[in-house]
């Protein structure tokens, strides 16, 4: 065999859904708690800087933070090695259908529960990550409202008299107590909370660990297809091969039967 032909042999073994599903799951993975690790550390520093300068107001919300963060570390570090038994059932089962396609097949009850198994886990984890996107809506939306809030204050078109009146008061969306002081920021501190590194960078990168969020969703939803399909033709593949054997069964008995009757024929004659 040449290294064409072996090439081709082992590029035919590669299960390229599972393939391509888990670099979506890495990337995915990757910008959500990359980026949302820093970006909560950023409103923190925001929060102690402009809008609750006494410790002991947010000393719940920092905890809050702290807890977050490791919860990103649990995610990045269960996603890596999920994804990689998902790429190796992939693997099993891309396996299992060239031997079917050889008349080799051999899969067995237990691998057909380990993927029923990652089946059911996967949806688990998808309905999880669902929800991880639609909380991760939830600071871009603040962010965005004071982003909107300060280009209107910049806007030449706005004709503000009272920019003082003009004020984003983080306490209404219960992220600090309502004693925290100053709570709020109005007309010219808020435009200066806006030009400041924290914000800018917090509000980026809350967008991109929102669509890093969505795009494991979506990952998950393709193993999703991936997995019912390998199983439903497994079941299937199974299935089939059970009628062939009591077919080849069946058709040794009768030419068994049938050369039985010839011998008791030719006994008779002779």
């Amino acid at each position: 065999m040449g290294c064409f032909e072996c090439c081709i042999k082992c590029l035919g073994g590669v299960p390229y859904a599972s393939l391509v599903a888990t670099i979506l799951c890495f990337i995915g993975v990757a910008l959500f708690c990359g980026c949302g690790h820093v970006a909560l550390s950023g409103t923190l520093t925001m929060l102690d800087n402009h809008f609750s300068t006494v410790t002991t107001d947010h000393a719940t919300l920092t905890m809050v933070i702290q807890i977050f963060q490791y919860i990103i570390y649990g995610i990045a570090s269960f996603f890596f090695v999920y994804a990689i038994l998902l790429l190796a059932e992939g693997f099993y089962t891309t396996s299992a259908i060239k031997k079917e396609l050889q008349s080799d097949f051999k899969t067995t009850a237990c691998g057909r529960c380990i993927t029923a198994f990652f089946m059911f886990l996967t949806y688990i984890m998808f309905l999880a990550f669902l929800a991880i996107f639609g909380f991760t809506a939830i600071p871009v939306f603040l962010f965005f409202n004071m982003w909107t809030t300060c280009s209107a204050m910049r806007s030449p078109d706005a004709n503000i008299t009272s920019p003082e009146s003009i004020c984003v008061d983080v306490r209404q969306y219960g992220i600090i107590p309502w004693n925290a002081t100053p709570g709020k920021a109005c007309g010219a501190t808020l435009g200066d909370i806006c030009n400041t590194s924290e914000f800018y960078l917090s509000y980026h990168l809350y967008i991109v660990a929102f669509a890093g969020a969505g795009a494991t969703v979506i990952a998950l939803i393709h193993y999703l297809m991936i997995l019912g399909a390998n199983w439903a033709y497994l079941k299937s593949a199974v299935s089939t091969h059970d009628y062939q054997d009591i077919k080849t069964k069946d058709d040794q008995d009768l030419e068994a039967e049938a050369r039985s009757k010839e011998g008791q024929n030719s006994s008779s004659y002779s």
